[in-house]
Order: C-alpha cells, then structure tokens, then sequence
C-alpha cells in the first residue's frame, strides 16, 4: 500500500492505521527529505519515494511484520526493506523531534524481571577405553 492510496484517508482513519496524525507523519517526511537532500550520496536512486519509506517504517512499527513480507507487498528485496527501514529510523531519532525509542531503551525499563543464569557449557565424559585384544578375541571366539 503507497502513500498515494493513505492520503486521501481521514484523519482518524489515517492514525487507525499509521499510528499518527497525518501533520505527523508530513513533519516526518520534512525531517527526512532535508537529511536526505544533504546527504547526497551517490549510487542507484531508491524506487520508493520518501512518504513511502516513511510509511513503510510506520507500517513496519506497528504492525511488526517481517522484512521478507513488507517486501513482498512493497516489492522490495527484504534487504532494502531492512535499509529504509534503519536510515528512516535514524533519521528521525537523529532529528530529535519525535519519540522515537531505540532497542537499548526498551531493555532499561525498571521492572521485576529475575534473570536465572544456567551453566550450559560441555563437560568431557569419560568412556571405557577400547583393547585391541578385546576386540580381537572376541571376534576370533565368533568366528570358530
């Protein structure tokens, strides 16, 4: 689903399914086309536009999907999704503007977690060693 389909969606509709407000997700797009336009790097221009990077993020924040499915219906390889998705996101943590939590934020939450630490590391086992004239006698019993 492009931003051209979501535009036209009321406002409630449109934070029912993004997440925000459309003035939002617009100061989002404002904010990573200047960072963008600065950076001008060099190589192959994206095949999204910039709202649909933006809202691939959002789409990918809320309903979590995985990267192999966004890019399905995106039409991207799940490695491009996964690079919109980061320089979205660091774009718009950089810019300071908007709450956006990264990873090690969510883990300093104080809560009544009890962490069980098991040791699980390999331990020799001690096995019968082989005779050779064991093996050797029997065999000739056997075959008599």
């Amino acid at each position: 689903m492009s931003y051209s389909q979501v535009k036209n969606l009321e406002p409630t509709e449109f934070k029912r399914l993004c997440g925000i407000t459309p003035e939002t997700f617009e100061q989002m797009v404002k904010v990573v086309a200047v960072e963008k336009v600065l950076a001008k790097k060099s190589g192959r221009p994206s095949k999204l536009s910039i709202e649909d990077q933006v809202l691939m993020t959002l789409e990918y924040w809320r309903e979590y999907r995985t990267q192999f499915h966004m890019g399905v219906s995106w039409g991207l390889d799940e490695t491009n999704v996964l690079r919109n998705i980061r320089k979205v996101e660091n774009i718009l943590m950089k810019s300071g503007l908007f709450n956006v939590e990264g990873k090690k934020k969510v883990r300093e939450i104080d809560s009544d977690i009890e962490i069980l630490v098991v040791d699980v590391s390999e331990h020799e086992v001690e096995r019968p060693k082989k005779n050779r004239k064991d093996i050797t006698v029997v065999s000739k019993n056997v075959i008599r």
